[in-house]
C-alpha cells in the first residue's frame, strides 16, 4: 500500500511539473529594462524611448498584468518596442523564453 501511494505521488508530481513547464502565452506591452512599468500601455512616444534605450544598452522586457519580465532571446522584440503583443513560451523565475512573439490585436 505504501509503495502504491509513493508511486501515485511521483507521478502526480511529474505530470504536474510537465503541466507547469508547458508554453504559456501572455499579452502585453514591449519596454525597456530601463524604464521598465512606465510603458505598460502602447504608443509612439513608448516605441521611441523604448527604440532609444536599447539603443543605449537597456534590455528589451514585457509588461504585462502589472508584472515585469525579461525576455530571451532579445532580437525577437526589435522589430516591437513600445507595442503591444502576445508572446508565448516557458517561464522560470522572472524570464520568459520565448517561442514565438507577434503582433496582439
Amino acid at each position: 500500500m505504501y509503495k502504491k501511494a509513493v508511486l501515485l505521488a511521483v507521478t502526480v508530481l511529474v505530470f504536474g511539473c510537465l503541466a507547469w513547464a508547458a508554453d504559456k502565452t501572455w499579452t502585453g506591452t514591449v519596454s525597456d529594462s530601463h524604464c521598465g512599468l512606465k510603458h505598460s500601455e502602447p504608443s509612439d512616444a513608448a516605441a521611441e524611448c523604448v527604440a532609444k534605450c536599447v539603443q543605449g544598452g537597456a534590455k528589451y522586457v514585457l509588461v504585462s498584468g502589472g508584472k515585469l519580465y525579461q525576455v530571451e532571446p532579445q532580437d525577437k522584440f526589435a522589430d516591437f518596442a513600445g507595442k503591444s503583443v502576445k508572446v508565448t513560451g516557458t517561464v522560470k523565475g522572472g524570464t520568459i523564453t520565448v517561442e514565438s512573439v507577434e503582433a496582439a490585436q
